[in-house]
């Protein structure tokens, strides 16, 4: 089972990047489970059509020490394992703690040993790396974390930032950095800045996705692109980045 973690400023795209690729990836036969990390709980709705999957801790809430695998993990499209951890109330409780407690419960609970995962694919909130937030990126989850970037310069100070938290936690069990990835929002010298961000923290550009009309369009219909126009290039795009990632992850 391999373990991958997407990390970004908010609003880079990465819940839409990280359905892309579970689709993408599930098109190569793979088993695939995405875990939103984020109390919104939304990161899956391109794959569930737009419904709400009901939370591991609502779940938790509801049944306590009867809860079961099927009860946090909900079929998505293309038999894709999604769940979502959920959270407090806005300005009520730790949304931190929250992310450990649910990830907690789907590993003591069997989730992964029951269904079986391939790969399993963690969208987390935002630019948040301390707290529970950094669970992912421990020892027995994500193998490795790939950072979302754009050339604007707020992203590529998140990016920066991320980047900077995986180089401190290394040697204490924590997962390594796989590489960025390059979502295009078309600004000035966008490439030659994610390319000097990639040589600031040793690593590399692994994949890039084109700014698409479609992928909004897509959005609103509640689907990837990849359901909406099959047949578009940007299809190939995400295609070829879930190809990228995947080569990366064997290598670790």
């Amino acid at each position: 089972m391999r373990q991958l973690a997407f990390y970004g400023k908010g609003g880079i795209g990465k819940s839409t990047t990280v359905s892309h690729l579970a689709v993408a990836l599930a098109e190569r036969g793979f088993r695939v489970m995405q875990i939103g990390c984020d109390p919104k709980a939304d990161s899956t709705t391109l794959l569930t059509g737009g419904k709400s999957v009901p939370t591991v801790l609502e779940q938790f809430k509801a049944k306590n020490s009867a809860l079961k695998p099927d009860d946090m993990i909900t079929e998505g499209s293309h038999a894709i394992l999604c769940a979502e951890t959920g959270g407090p109330t806005p300005g009520v409780g730790c949304a931190g703690r929250g992310v450990i407690t649910a990830l907690d419960l789907i590993r003591s609970k069997g989730a992964y040993e029951y269904y079986k995962p391939d790969i399993v694919l963690y969208d987390v909130l935002g630019d948040v790396v301390c707290g529970g937030f950094s669970m992912p990126m421990r020892r027995g989850y994500a193998d490795q974390v790939y950072i979302l970037t754009s050339g604007e310069n707020m992203a590529v100070h998140a990016a920066a930032n991320i980047g900077m938290a995986l180089d401190h936690f290394k040697g204490r069990g924590y997962a390594s950095l796989g590489g960025l990835l390059l979502i295009h929002r078309d600004v000035k010298h966008e490439k030659e800045k994610v390319l000097e961000l990639a040589s600031d923290l040793n690593t590399e550009i692994v994949g890039e996705i084109s700014r698409s009309p479609l992928v909004p369009e897509a959005e609103e219909a509640m689907k990837t692109v990849l359901d909406a126009f099959p047949g578009e290039s940007i299809c190939e795009e995400y295609r070829r980045l879930a190809d990228a990632v995947l080569r990366r992850s064997e290598a670790v």
